[in-house]
């Protein structure tokens, strides 16, 4: 009898290592070279964490030979609460404050403690796909709503609204966001957090990228808008200190948190579960919080991160048939296609037969949960001369299967 995966993974995705990866991984074997623009690794391109990160774990390695308080190291959660003061978040104490194996972790731990069978989770669309993913595992029903195109892709607050019921229990903000590279109005961040203190809803905020900003763009922390409902907020080591394999992360509670004392008993539980986070990494936070911020570097117009992803985005705006909203933050591009200048159905298949016919691996708007079929997105970790040719090979690609050529 045949073994089955279990059936809340059935209609789940996770395409930035899904299918067209894998595709990507038989052609590498074949002796192809892939250029890999489908997933935000700041380490393959270069981008290393800072010296003083690295030497603070290895100068700690022996004491971290042991498990560590289920929350965290007490240094690594104090850090954690002083950089909440800079932010003037007042008033989070070292007990609201959880160290985690990455984000990813802490996603699907926070989700696990709060769900039941049937409950609704409003999501972004699009949205970066584990947490779509986090809330079905968990037994729950994401629900998806709109952020705008047309309006720098802040999310449409009236749509949100509509979207609520009466088994809705929480709405997700992803700040800056991934995939769109938006970073949202201070108003749109107030009207969320009006929304869910009229409906008594958590509100969980994903703000990994919030030092990755351009041009003068501000990040507001969601923290600062959310006073009588609980708020948790997301941040970590892996873009803005580019340790992604580090698996460093930490969940701050907000807000209206002795509303919420059960919940929090059911996260400390999950959190005891897996015994704790890896220790070694809990040895960088305090360093990579309180020390010099060389992200900076990168984002201003000198940088190079900048400069890779206005190439980006200068360069496919200026192919037929391609529009971007150009970015404020994050590590990503988010074009979209007009499908009617082209021979491919949708952008699953642009991207299976870009991976096929160029060797050039990006991921379909549809992984990210958004219900056109019309995106992709472009990771601009690559150095210019590596994503030119990226670029020239994507172009290439839509001129070869555009409709008048």
């Amino acid at each position: 009898m045949e073994i089955l995966k279990s059936q809340r993974l059935n209609n789940l995705r996770y395409d930035i290592r899904g299918p067209v990866y894998e595709k990507s991984l038989e052609l590498e074997s074949q002796g192809y070279k892939i250029i890999n623009l489908n997933i935000g690794n700041p380490a393959p391109f270069g981008f290393d964490a800072p010296d003083e990160i690295v030497h603070d774990i290895i100068l700690n390695i022996r004491n971290a030979q042991g498990y560590a308080d289920s929350r965290g190291l007490f240094a690594a959660r104090k850090a954690v609460m002083h950089y909440t003061q800079t932010l003037n978040l007042p008033g989070i104490t070292i007990n609201d404050i959880f160290i985690g194996n990455g984000v990813s972790e802490l996603i699907l731990l926070s989700m696990q403690a709060l769900i039941n069978e049937g409950d609704e989770v409003l999501v972004p669309a699009p949205d970066y796909p584990l947490w779509t993913t986090s809330v079905a595992l968990s037994g729950g029903k994401p629900v998806h709503y709109v952020c705008d195109e047309a309006a720098g892709w802040n999310p449409d607050l009236a749509d949100l609204e509509r979207k609520i019921t009466k088994k809705t229990r929480a709405l997700v903000v992803i700040n800056p966001n991934n995939p769109t590279g938006a970073v949202y109005d201070k108003a749109v961040l107030e009207g969320i957090a009006q929304i869910a203190e009229r409906h008594s809803l958590i509100v969980f905020t994903d703000e990994i990228y919030d030092k990755i900003l351009y041009d003068g763009a501000q990040h507001h922390p969601m923290a600062r808008f959310v006073h009588d409902t609980l708020c948790i907020t997301m941040g970590g080591l892996s873009k803005n200190y580019r340790a992604a394999g580090f698996r460093g992360g930490w969940l701050i509670l907000s807000g209206a948190r002795a509303k919420a004392k059960s919940y929090i008993e059911g996260l400390t539980l999950m959190a005891s579960l897996r015994l704790c986070a890896n220790v070694p990494t809990q040895y960088a936070i305090q360093t990579a919080l309180g020390g010099y911020q060389s992200i900076q570097d990168l984002v201003h117009p000198s940088g190079r991160l900048y400069k890779q992803i206005m190439l980006a985005h200068e360069r496919l705006t200026a192919m037929p048939g391609i529009t971007c909203t150009k970015p404020k933050g994050a590590l990503y591009v988010f074009p979209k296609i007009d499908l009617s200048q082209f021979r491919f159905k949708d952008d699953n298949e642009f991207v299976y037969d870009l991976l096929a016919e160029q060797k050039v691996l990006v991921v379909a708007g549809q992984g990210f949960n958004y219900p056109q079929p019309d995106h992709f997105r472009v990771v601009c970790l690559p150095t210019v001369d590596e994503l030119n040719v990226a670029l020239d090979r994507i172009e290439a690609f839509l001129v070869s299967r555009h409709i008048g050529s």
